[in-house]
């Protein structure tokens, strides 16, 4: 990983708004189990604007990506749904020099490591975004700015 200096926002930036939050949940592998979670956050008018799952035997690891992840902790609080809470960088890509091959060649000449990634659900008449877990988030999302890409907050994702 590079410690390079923060170089300055570009227009396509916004750097006034808050981080992407992503929660992280194991589920019992059961039928219905990730209908219950969703129903749940949907009677609580809550959106889930991007979902990863990766299922094992007796598991499931959920990644999403609430409207409104402070209540949604708290929701999960309330219900005692074990859960942890990581901020994600989220891109939007164009079909341009804004490509998913120019995102990842941008984090690479800056040494940044990608734990993992997942593409949010389309948002109506937009671009499409995909969610970043990087060692370094701050970096990332300066490289990725300085870059050209649109690194969007949580408030881009809010609804």
């Amino acid at each position: 990983m590079t410690t390079s200096k923060p170089q300055p926002q570009s227009a396509t930036s916004n750097p006034a708004g808050s981080p992407v939050k992503q929660l992280s949940v194991f589920l019992h592998n059961r039928v219905g189990a990730l209908m219950s979670l969703v129903k749940l956050l949907t009677e609580h008018r809550i959106e889930v604007m991007g979902l990863s799952l990766q299922d094992t035997t007796e598991l499931a690891l959920v990644r999403l990506i609430p409207s409104d992840p402070e209540t949604t902790e708290l929701l999960f609080i309330e219900k005692g749904i074990p859960h942890v809470v990581f901020p994600v960088t989220v891109v939007e890509l164009r079909e341009t020099e804004h490509s998913l091959v120019h995102a990842l060649s941008a984090l690479l000449s800056a040494e940044i490591n990608i734990d993992f990634t997942y593409a949010l659900f389309a948002r109506p008449g937009q671009h499409p975004v995909f969610a970043l877990h990087l060692d370094s988030p701050e970096v990332g999302a300066e490289v990725l700015s300085s870059a050209g890409f649109k690194v969007l907050t949580q408030e881009d994702l809010s609804r």
